[in-house]
């Protein structure tokens, strides 16, 4: 079996830091970097592009909500047109330091509220994939399991990819636990590691004690979740001896 790791990387700017990208950067197969929208800044930017080539880590663009006071997790009502031009904006900002390192970006993961709001908005998650697909339509398109965010990168010709979350629990519908409520975090590493080799037999355990189905290509595991390093460490090594391969996306999907 093989799944990809995927990380959300960058999300430093200025005198804030945020994660642990050079503990973590070693042990995923792809980072999602933030276009400075949400979160990040040019130098954020180039340094992690930079890290993640020399760790053979492929990057794709993480793009969000203008809200850095926020982190782009809070909702915000858009017109028509406007996420199209701020996707294609943010996306063509980290290609720029990607193709200064000679490299081609892998995938466009949106990030945070926007990220929620087109797994179940189908006019928002058109505007995405047109975005993706006007940037690049080599670019991998990222989002939930069954969700209008993957239809629509379907529809527009784009490679998709299901994502899974290592480190979140998850209700009974598919969707993930809100963040603020109990239980919504998971940050012991053996039980970080029983959910995604779960989700390697196509299935997740909920908040409730249910299981549910579920197809996953790549794997988040959070940067900013405590420990997350150790954690990445620990899933790695429960990877192995279950014969689940680490590969990124670009390996992963095909066709």
């Amino acid at each position: 079996m093989k799944v990809d790791l995927n990380s959300d990387m960058g999300e430093s700017y200025g005198a804030w830091a945020m994660g642990d990208d050079e503990a973590l950067m070693p042990h995923i197969t792809s980072a999602n970097i933030a276009c400075g929208w949400h979160a990040g800044d040019p130098q954020v930017m180039r340094r992690t592009v930079t890290f993640a080539k020399a760790c053979g880590v492929r990057i794709g663009a993480h793009p969000g909500y203008p809200d850095l006071l926020g982190f782009g997790r809070r909702p915000m009502q858009l017109s028509s047109g406007e996420t199209r031009d701020y996707l294609l904006y943010q996306i063509g900002a980290l290609a720029a330091f990607v193709h200064a390192e000679g490299l081609r970006p892998q995938h466009v993961k949106p990030h945070g509220a926007l990220y929620n709001a087109a797994a179940k908005d189908r006019s928002l998650s058109h505007e995405i994939a047109e975005a993706v697909a006007e940037a690049d339509p080599r670019l991998i398109l990222v989002g939930p399991p069954e969700s209008e965010l993957v239809r629509a990168g379907q529809q527009a010709g784009l490679k998709v990819a299901r994502e899974g979350f290592g480190d979140r629990a998850y209700n009974e519908d598919g969707s993930l636990i809100a963040r603020r409520l109990p239980g919504a975090l998971l940050t012991d590493p053996d039980a970080v590691a029983d959910q995604v080799l779960m989700m390697m037999e196509g299935k997740v355990r909920t908040i409730t004690g249910k299981t549910i189905a579920i197809a996953v290509d790549t794997i988040c595991l959070h940067g900013d979740t405590p420990g997350a390093a150790a954690i990445a460490r620990r899933l790695r090594e429960r990877m192995a001896v279950a014969r689940v391969a680490a590969v990124p996306l670009g390996e992963l999907i095909v066709g």
